[in-house]
């Protein structure tokens, strides 16, 4: 079992020492949100909260992803950072693909990119994408980021896209491994299609048993049951060790950890040590056993 550590919300200036620290603890992965706008009027619900509220998020501390990956990255040297996830459908492929690509050369291949819809069509709207056929765009957007980071000349001919011929450089030497997040049975379609790998958002513990069983499913439908596919989960019983195993019975390969609610309006009132701690007593309990 591998383990991601998550933090979001918190002072900026503790992301860059709370990186290092989980290195040094032994966690595989950081994750590392996108948020890009709070709107000052929106009817759309969140997911993934009891009751579609959106409101922890509204001047919440998120830098955006692709500029925190390269900073943290030069301050460490082996854990990988994780999207969690990256409302790609609202970007422009060819620059998600150039993004990638850079980031991935310089952190020597230490990126997932863990990639999404955003359920807010105010994303869209201010970042000039239309909200709809956004699932198909995604799909020929996640095309186009895999063949323009293999390196060498890419076009790509789509419903919805039009690339021309093109290349970019460098490349990085390994594939980005991309993830799709997301609860919907089209998300699991896709994660079961195309994906290297599915990224559990949460929710109702009771569902992920039935997320998962699903998610097998597909996969034997699309022919892939027997490739290489990370499984990504928050879930309570990452902190114990019996429920480790259960999770690595179940197919689990990396558990999600953090040490605060996030969905709160609340601030957060935990200081770097405090943080720091709390990642240092997980690991030490749970990574050994």
């Amino acid at each position: 079992m591998r383990f991601t550590y998550a933090e979001t919300f918190c002072d900026p200036t503790f992301l860059a020492p709370l990186a290092q620290a989980a290195e040094d603890a032994g966690y595989d992965s950081f994750a590392v949100p996108d948020s890009l706008i709070y709107p000052a009027e929106s009817d759309t619900s969140y997911p993934y909260t009891d009751d579609g509220g959106r409101e922890f998020l509204e001047d919440k501390p998120i830098i955006e992803a692709f500029t925190l990956i390269p900073y943290l990255a030069a301050t460490t040297s082996r854990i990988t950072f994780t999207t969690f996830v990256l409302k790609l459908a609202v970007r422009p492929a060819v620059l998600v693909a150039k993004q990638a690509a850079s980031i991935a050369v310089l952190s020597e291949n230490r990126l997932r990119l863990g990639v999404g819809l955003s359920p807010w069509p105010e994303d869209f709207a201010a970042l000039g994408q239309p909200w709809a056929q956004r699932g198909r765009r995604m799909d020929e957007m996640i095309d186009v980021i895999r063949g323009l980071t293999a390196g060498g000349f890419y076009e790509h001919q789509g419903e919805l896209l039009d690339i021309p011929t093109l290349k970019i450089c460098p490349t990085p030497t390994e594939r980005i491994p991309i993830l799709i997040g997301g609860h919907s049975d089209a998300a699991l379609r896709r994660a079961a299609r195309v994906g290297d790998g599915w990224i559990h958002a949460g929710g109702d513990p009771a569902n992920l048993a039935t997320l998962m069983a699903r998610l097998d499913q597909l996969r034997a439908d699309e022919g892939r049951a027997h490739e290489p596919f990370e499984v990504h989960v928050i879930s309570m019983d990452a902190f114990s060790v019996d429920g480790i195993h259960r999770l690595e019975d179940a197919g689990v390969t990396d558990a999600i950890v953090g040490f605060r609610y996030p969905y709160t309006t609340d601030p957060d009132t935990q200081t770097l040590t405090d943080k720091v701690d709390l990642l240092r007593r997980f690991a030490d309990t749970i990574h050994a056993a």
